[in-house]
């Protein structure tokens, strides 16, 4: 469990991306004069990559980078995109294409790098920015509902029909007219061809100035971008936006849940709980973000309390398996549609998810419980000799009463025990105990037996 636990984490929050350095892109830039000082005299371009669902955090974080640009003296801001869609409802998206459209700074947005998307309502700030394009094996599209502003949808050109239901890629979307950087062969493929892309560009009355050519030390003629700022959200906004992915949401929950319980039959409050307390947090928080089925919520709560059920006992029965098949049918249903497409979580996050928590409840805290509240380990041959009686039938194991305590154990010699009957116990193996009937049982032990009358 922990182990899960900690590779969830580690994937999220250890992954870096490495910036692809590419040779600028050269054609259809306008000619201009050789400078001494080189790009640095440029005016800045701000650069906040928006990743992942749209929610509140990166919605709010979005504005500020807006506000911040345009305080800061930057030329423009580069919207870097690639996003499955938006779950925030319909008032908060539309307030924030508004915010694009009627910002005093230049915004272009990106879609990329390679193989990024900007879906559902995400594609429609491609309506609203000054200046758009998009990276090779990017898409747009999948605009099941979309927005109003001022009365009027927005518009995407001759696309715009097209794109409710379909995709286009970088190709297609220039010829239909949706991208506003007119870019030809191979497009936008890094960041860095954006800026020499935007250079000369004049919007919003201002014109861009982003690239300088300057005399190298070989006496060539090279071209310099301007200096760009990167931006993100912040540490506790990325915990937070990072939590709302489907797939972290699901498996922060399960498994803060899961440690919950843990934690309760430790009897304390320990490192478990806080570990769990902190993750079933951030799970409900991602759930409270994301299209979630409440049927499909309500199944995946049951299934984690008929776990419990069974960890009380320390064997898994009925109770178990009924969890399992509860878990697995809230998995696969868990969650809705974002603007039309389904949110599915991913066969990896699926295995993983149903996996741990059955491996967690069938063998992990079942051991765990017996071991907790049974008699200690050390010192324990004192039982055998002793006589009891069958919990339940014993064939070859099963649950009995010695002491007025319960134990798992198993025939020592494979001679089935009805519930009711008589025992003894014959040997120790680990938590579980060896028993055999009180009655015609093998004199293993004898020198253990209490001398018959």
């Amino acid at each position: 469990m922990f182990a899960a636990l900690f590779a969830v984490v580690l994937l999220t929050f250890g992954a870096a991306n490495a910036a692809a350095q590419e040779p600028p892109f050269e054609s259809g830039l306008a000619e201009r004069a050789r400078t001494e000082s080189g790009a640095a005299e440029l005016a800045k371009v701000d650069v906040f990559e928006v990743s992942g669902l749209i929610d509140r955090v990166v919605a709010n974080g979005i504005e500020r980078a807006v506000e911040r640009s345009s305080a800061n003296g930057a030329q423009a801001l580069i919207l870097q995109v690639n996003s499955p869609g938006a779950v925030v409802d319909e008032a908060r998206m539309t307030a924030l294409l508004r915010a694009l459209r009627e910002s005093p700074l230049p915004i272009a947005m990106w879609v990329g790098p390679s193989g990024a998307r900007a879906h559902g309502w995400a594609a429609q700030m491609l309506a609203v920015v000054d200046v758009s394009a998009m990276a090779p094996n990017s898409t747009i599209g999948n605009i099941d509902a979309p927005l109003r502003l001022e009365g009027e949808e927005i518009s995407l050109g001759d696309a715009t029909t097209l794109l409710r239901s379909g995709t286009l890629g970088p190709d297609e979307a220039r010829e239909r007219g949706v991208l506003r950087l007119d870019i030809p062969d191979d497009g936008v493929p890094v960041l860095r061809n954006m800026l020499f892309a935007l250079d000369g560009l004049t919007v919003k009355g201002a014109v861009l100035d982003t690239v300088a050519e300057v005399i190298d030390d070989n006496g060539q003629v090279a071209r310099e971008a301007t200096t760009t700022r990167f931006f993100k959200l912040g540490t506790f906004e990325q915990l937070l936006h990072t939590s709302a992915s489907a797939a972290l949401a699901y498996l922060l929950l399960a498994f803060g849940l899961a440690l919950l319980v843990f934690e309760f039959y430790t009897a304390g409050i320990g490192i478990a709980g806080s570990v769990g307390a902190l993750c079933a947090l951030l799970g409900s928080y991602g759930m409270a973000e994301l299209p979630v089925r409440p049927f499909a919520l309500v199944l995946l709560l049951f299934a984690v309390f008929a776990f419990a059920i069974d960890v009380q006992v320390g064997i898994p029965r009925a109770w178990t398996v009924i969890g399992v098949v509860l878990f697995t049918i809230a998995s696969f249903t868990l969650y809705g549609d974002v603007q039309g497409q389904a949110l599915r979580l991913s066969w990896l996050s699926l295995i993983a998810g149903v996996a741990s928590m059955t491996l967690a409840f069938v063998v992990g805290m079942p051991s765990m419980v017996r071991t907790r509240f049974a008699t200690p380990t050390i010192g324990r041959e004192w039982l055998v000799g002793l006589e009891g009686v069958a919990a339940s039938d014993v064939s070859p194991e099963g649950e009995v009463m010695v002491r007025d305590a319960k134990w798992r154990a198993r025939t020592n010699r494979a001679t089935p025990i009805k519930a009711g009957e008589t025992l003894r116990v014959a040997a120790i193996d680990g938590v579980t105990l060896e028993v055999e009937p009180l009655e015609g049982a093998a004199r293993d032990y004898r020198e253990m037996r209490k001398p018959r009358q």
